[in-house]
């Protein structure tokens, strides 16, 4: 609103300066100016929502038709073409990978807002590599996983391949958002930790950090669904076989690589459709069960 009220001002000066001096038809202008973006605002907000119901609406009709007892064995075969395994691996893989970024991302934004001197020109190069790795095609980080972990230190097809190479992927994120979050506390936190003879260490784990948490555990769930929906670099470095892995050295499918699987088969097209609305629920399973826990953490804080 304070927005629109501005461009409205701006308009009016421009309208003054060409030589439209009659109040009426200012008025008439301005008035005309502010529907139009109204309009504009809501026809924005009804075409992205309509986009988002008529994507998630036509995979739903697509799949919920063909899901069967038998999509969730746990065994696959190419009868049952089972997501079960697929479904533990992305379970695993998504841990796995969020227990390598998680702490590394966390602790590189406490460097930098609360330990890193400010204007420091190391600052800048940091904040300029994590953007740029941010904007890195996921299949450029498949091709490195593959060329440095796969094959350069021989750990093969393999999770642990895979979780090391999302963890790359999703550390910018999590560290911008915890930077963030971190700058987001007021100074008046820290005034009052340091006055009551706090030391910097107990102040950032103690006062800082818990009240920093659900901006970072915003971030957190914005990794995980990246995690959970990414293909590309999983196939060079987590392998698609159809197995619960029982070793990190072992080659698993994740659910998205699973369903790119069964659609690019061209023989289990449904089945791939019947993944998808699978993936879904789990994407909103998690992001509601994020939110709930940030929401109480929030509250703890």
């Amino acid at each position: 609103m304070k927005i629109q009220k501005e461009k409205a001002a701006k308009l009016q000066i421009i309208l003054e300066k060409i030589g439209v001096v009659s109040r009426k038809v200012r008025l008439i202008l301005i008035k005309a100016y502010e529907k139009l973006m109204a309009v504009l605002t809501w026809a924005a907000a009804a075409l992205t929502i309509g986009t988002l119901i008529f994507i998630v609406g036509f995979i739903f009709v697509k799949g919920v038709p063909y899901i069967k007892p038998s999509l969730f064995s746990l065994t696959y075969n190419s009868d049952n073409v089972s997501l079960m395994p697929a479904m533990i691996s992305t379970i695993i893989m998504t841990l796995l990978s969020l227990l390598i970024a998680a702490p590394l991302g966390i602790f590189a934004a406490i460097f930098l807002v609360e330990y890193a001197k400010r204007g420091n020109k190391i600052l800048g190069i940091i904040r300029m590599t994590t953007e740029t790795l941010s904007g890195i095609p996921s299949i450029v980080y498949g091709l490195f996983g593959l060329l440095f972990f796969v094959t350069f230190l021989g750990w093969g097809f393999s999770v642990l391949a895979g979780a090391f190479t999302l963890a790359i992927m999703i550390l910018p994120l999590i560290m911008r958002s915890a930077e963030e979050a971190l700058k987001a506390v007021p100074d008046t936190y820290r005034e009052g930790a340091f006055g009551l003879g706090a030391g910097k260490l107990r102040t950032v784990f103690r006062i800082i950090l818990p009240s920093a948490m659900p901006g970072i555990l915003a971030g957190i769930i914005l990794s995980i669904g990246r995690i959970v929906g990414e293909t590309a670099a999983l196939i060079y470095t987590a392998g698609t076989v159809a197995q619960i892995p029982t070793d990190p050295m072992q080659s698993a499918r994740t659910l998205s690589v699973h369903m790119y699987a069964l659609s690019s088969e061209g023989l289990h097209t449904n089945e791939g459709y019947a993944t998808a609305v699978i993936l879904l629920l789990v994407v909103v399973l998690i992001n509601t069960l994020s939110a709930k826990i940030a929401k109480r953490i929030g509250r703890m804080a």
